[in-house]
């Protein structure tokens, strides 16, 4: 598959400055975007919720960032935008701030809505910058991308334990310095975006073709959104009750659960790094097959063992999930060579919403029958893997 004539570097090697400073914009950005979820046994108690208002919470995020996401990509592809990212951070800051001091639910909504909006500006621009700075590298540059946001992620639920339960939901405004430090550095990043001659906007001249027939495409485009839907709906339920679910089911303390989800998280950072490289050498596709499918064992033996297995096993599945999304996200954009863009904002877009959504009817579940039996029913998500059968192979990257 080709990529666009736009978005290939000046340099044919990875410009491994501009990689680690979006990892580490992204790392800012996912620590804090974390911070909601982690925090939901406070919230709980605080403003007596259930788990339908939880989820509620978790759908009102993902789904402001999803619906603007591709939105946001598609108006820079044709319109590129240097300090975007900057108005990203700043939302995040003010959904930081509002969290902190939100007097009610209303207020909590509100505050979500303010957080998903920065996300929805940070991340199809920070992943065009990734693709831009790989050198041709784009499964190595997704990521290094990548696994700052996860190991940001995986923050949440630490910060959570040891500063935020002990010093109450105000201390929460702590994290806008972060968002502060973050708008330094995409500025700068935004100074090398222009400097460096991305910043024009397209000349309207085809930027090139994946080779595959429109009709490939769109099938191959629906496949990859059923992937991600058993990606990241049993991921939500992971993220989301993890620790509901070890409190309920091993009788473990908020802290002891909350370190555990830090585990599970921590983990699925590492599955990104190895995702991407290893489907530059030997195919996304098989990166693919291999992550989602091959999850399938162990999801199914999760519900029904001890703790120490359990924590064990969600750092396996969190391993092998996520090494699926940035070869995901690299056969999409090669499917769409000149809609960088659009296509990385519809991915985490789709990626949000389906969290959201997810999180949403999980705990509308959890509240009519148990947390235990979400997770015996998410267990077989994974067979939707299979349909990974159905994705062309278009080149060696892609088998």
């Amino acid at each position: 598959m080709s990529r666009s004539v736009a978005d290939r570097p000046a340099a044919g090697a990875p410009e491994f400055p501009v990689l680690g400073a979006i990892s580490f914009c992204h790392f800012l950005n996912d620590m804090m975007q974390s911070l909601l979820p982690a925090v939901y046994p406070l919230l709980k108690g605080g403003f007596d919720l259930d788990f339908g208002q939880i989820g509620l919470l978790t759908l009102t995020y993902q789904i402001t960032a999803s619906l603007l996401q591709p939105l946001v990509g598609l108006y820079t592809d044709r319109r590129p935008q240097p300090y975007s990212l900057v108005v990203g951070m700043g939302s995040t800051l003010c959904g930081l701030l509002a969290l902190a001091f939100a007097p009610s639910y209303p207020a909590l909504l509100a505050a979500a809505m303010l957080m998903g909006v920065g996300s929805s500006i940070f991340h199809p621009e920070s992943a065009r910058i990734a693709r831009i700075a790989s050198g041709g590298a784009h499964g190595l540059a997704q990521s290094l991308f990548q696994v700052g946001g996860n190991f940001g992620a995986s923050l949440g639920p630490l910060l959570a334990a040891f500063f935020i339960l002990p010093r109450g939901q105000s201390s929460l405004a702590w994290f806008a310095l972060a968002a502060l430090g973050g708008m330094g550095v995409v500025t700068a990043l935004g100074h090398w975006f222009r400097s460096n001659g991305h910043a024009r906007p397209p000349s309207g001249v085809s930027h090139g073709s994946s080779g595959l027939s429109a009709r490939q495409r769109r099938r191959a485009l629906a496949v990859l959104v059923a992937l991600m839907f058993s990606k990241f709906v049993y991921l939500a339920g992971l993220s989301n009750y993890y620790v509901f679910y070890l409190m309920s089911r091993f009788d473990t303390t908020a802290q002891e659960a909350q370190v555990y989800l830090f585990v599970f998280l921590a983990t699925s950072a590492g599955g990104t790094v190895i995702g991407g490289a290893v489907g530059d050498r030997l195919g996304r596709k098989r990166v693919i097959w291999g992550s989602i499918l091959g999850v399938l064992p162990f999801t199914l033996a999760l519900p029904y063992v001890g703790l120490p297995a359990t924590v064990g096993l969600s750092a396996v599945i969190g391993f092998m999930l996520s090494s699926a999304f940035p070869a995901i996200l690299v056969y999409a954009q090669e499917l769409t060579p000149n809609r960088i863009g659009a296509v990385s904002g519809l991915f985490f877009g789709f990626a949000f919403g389906m969290s959201g959504v997810g999180a949403a009817a999980l705990g509308a579940l959890a509240d009519w029958t148990s947390i235990e039996f979400v997770y015996r029913v998410c267990a077989f998500l994974p067979l939707i893997g299979l349909l990974t059968v159905f994705l062309p192979a278009g080149d060696a990257k892609a088998r």
